[in-house]
């Protein structure tokens, strides 16, 4: 491995934007913002919009936004036409 061309792993905050949660990390992602973690040191902070603490298949709120499957209805809409899918 080359050294001098890869960027700087370390310890890094990243806080869900909607949940306000906060976990810490190694990383590779930086920001200028900062934060005191519970052992008393700064850590860059890097502001996330989806984690497992917000996103809808992890808390359980998701829906189902398919009910038909989307072949299903594309072949309803459109059908079956000639010349599709390469001359088959």
């Amino acid at each position: 491995m080359k050294s001098g061309i890869h960027p700087e792993y370390g310890p890094v905050v990243f806080q869900d934007r909607s949940t306000g949660k906060q976990f810490f990390t190694r990383s590779t992602a930086t920001s200028e913002t900062t934060v005191e973690w519970e052992d008393g040191n700064t850590y860059p902070l890097i502001h996330v919009d989806v984690t497992s603490d917000s996103h809808p298949f992890w808390t359980g709120n998701q829906r189902v936004l398919d009910s038909e499957g989307r072949v299903e209805k594309f072949r309803r809409r459109y059908g079956d036409r000639p010349g599709r899918n390469g001359g088959r």
